[in-house]
């Protein structure tokens, strides 16, 4: 069923409405589960959290397990939240874990990626659960990339189907090649909560200029490659908001929130009134599951930046704070950053180098953040991916954009 953008905006403020009466009285009993990759160890390491359901303090659960590989750098849930996808640079694997009603890890297949690339740079599932993007930075039999270069040319994003057991399909084929070539130094992956667009986000150094590289898509996984638009000089992350109107990317060279919105076809055109101050190193970024918000982290300011969207027209607006400033403190050097799943209520970040992980209470009404008890919280080393995975009796489940 399709929505008009009136409905679609309607439906995203009537979810708010549900989810402030399930932050309050009718809160119900539950358990949410947050998953800390770390590749400071070689298998690397995945820690699991047990997040408090009233202040959202963490606490170390279950045992630390390998991520069955070298580097992992990105994880993605499936939708019924029974599998965890961990994306490992090192070694070029995909590793799929089980998840028991405890929150137990079981890894219970490996996917070498050859055919499709090698060293994958991030992962990410479609709001259907039925695939898995995935992108690497090298094009199959490549260990450099070049523009312009016949063989290696640039990055590739492979797109694999996920049966209803979790398991992964063969990647989907795009005439005789397993995956879809896109711009040279790839980072980061974000799908349309309608399955119609995927965009990934790349840069040339030696051009000095960053892109964002747009598919439009079929629920099979089939895409179609649209013409790149500029973003900035190193975008290293983006995000959808959950209406499918608008896509967001950090400029990490110039400190920078770019925005676009999404026309027919799932091309983009930029926002007129951008791009949007940041902190100093802008990486991870998230939209919080209302289309309400987005934090972002900054790596060298050891900050996360909270901004409100204006919901018409997509516009990010550096005006939610906690203490008359934009920016709220975090461990050192953050590098990935989430809004919890189960309801929102949460945003916890990564920090490479203090091997910690922040969090902070978010206001579903205001978007301001307050720290959590205790923290930042210990975690395994060099944590750079993070997921979260609600269990118990959940009365509104929302997934991560």
């Amino acid at each position: 069923m399709k929505f008009s953008k009136i409905g679609q905006v309607s439906a995203v403020s009537a979810l708010a409405l549900i989810l402030a009466c399930a932050f309050t009285a009718c809160n119900p009993v539950t358990i949410d589960y947050l998953y800390v990759a770390g590749n400071k160890s070689s298998p690397g390491q995945i820690e699991t959290f047990l997040v408090d359901r009233v202040s959202g303090a963490l606490s170390v659960v279950n045992s630390t397990v390998s991520s069955g590989g070298v580097t992992p750098v990105s994880e993605a849930v499936s939708t019924d939240y029974s599998h965890l996808y961990v994306a490992n640079q090192g070694d070029s694997t995909l590793v799929e874990f089980s998840v028991s009603s405890g929150g137990v890890l079981a890894p219970v297949t490996t996917t070498n990626l050859g055919a499709q690339g090698n060293t994958p740079v991030a992962i990410s599932m479609n709001t259907a659960g039925t695939l898995l993007y995935v992108v690497n930075k090298y094009q199959p039999g490549c260990s450099t990339a070049t523009t312009g270069d016949p063989v290696c040319s640039g990055g590739a994003l492979a797109v694999f189907p996920v049966g209803k057991d979790g398991a992964l399909g063969a990647a989907v084929a795009n005439g005789g090649l397993s995956y879809w070539p896109v711009g040279i130094n790839p980072t980061a992956v974000t799908a349309l909560a309608s399955g119609t667009g995927v965009f990934v986000a790349s840069y040339d150094p030696a051009a000095g200029i960053g892109y964002m590289n747009p598919f439009s898509a079929t629920s099979a996984g089939a895409l179609t490659g649209l013409p790149l638009v500029q973003a900035g000089v190193k975008p290293v992350s983006a995000a959808s908001d959950p209406t499918s109107r608008f896509v967001y990317v950090t400029d990490f060279a110039q400190n920078e929130l770019i925005a676009f919105s999404v026309l027919s076809g799932s091309s983009l055109h930029p926002l007129i009134n951008g791009p949007f101050k940041t902190g100093n190193q802008p990486s991870g970024l998230t939209v919080d599951p209302r289309g309400k918000f987005i934090y972002v982290c900054n790596e060298l300011d050891n900050t996360v930046s909270a901004y409100s969207i204006d919901l018409p027209t997509g516009t990010p607006t550096a005006a939610v704070n906690t203490s008359g400033s934009s920016s709220n403190s975090t461990g050192t050097e953050p590098v990935a950053i989430l809004v919890d799943t189960g309801f929102g209520r949460y945003v916890y970040t990564a920090n490479l180098l203090d091997n910690s992980v922040t969090g902070f209470q978010l206001n579903p009404s205001s978007g301001t953040l307050a720290g959590t008890q205790n923290g930042p919280y210990p975690s395994v080393g060099q944590p750079a991916a993070l997921a979260s995975i609600p269990h118990g009796n959940h009365s509104v489940q929302v997934d991560q954009p």
